[in-house]
């Protein structure tokens, strides 16, 4: 599967008293990350969404090995885990400058039909890209 890097600059705004990034921000660099993936591949998520077509997180994993701090440019390194049927699935490895590794993250998402709130799979045009 296709591995894609995106960038991050650290602000101010999201480290705690400590200096260090506040967990709660992790996630968007995930939804960050993941949106420029899928725009790699051409991949609209606001074509998709107008389409009808919903993908909410639903399950999200995060092991944080090292801290990010301010004015860290940190690397969100994203890859496919498997084909996707009516959910996808997202790994992602969080590097610093250094290359050190400071985070391990997985997030799982499902494909929605927004007519009818209910799951489908995933639409035929991203599987042809995959």
């Amino acid at each position: 599967m296709k591995t894609s890097s995106s960038f991050v600059k650290i602000r101010y705004a999201e480290t705690d008293q400590m200096g260090v990034v506040y967990h709660g921000n992790y996630a968007q660099y995930l939804e960050l990350a993941r949106i420029e993936w899928l725009s790699k591949l051409g991949i609209s998520y606001k074509k998709m969404e107008e389409e009808g077509v919903m993908l909410p997180v639903y399950n999200l994993n995060i092991t944080f090995k090292k801290s990010a701090v301010f004015d860290d440019e940190i690397r969100v390194e994203t890859s496919l885990r498997e084909i996707p049927s009516a959910r996808i699935i997202f790994d992602y490895k969080i590097y610093n400058k250094e290359e050190d590794l400071l985070t391990i993250a997985s997030t799982e998402l499902v494909f929605i039909n927004m007519k009818t709130n209910r799951p489908m799979r995933c639409p035929s045009y991203i599987l042809d890209k995959l």
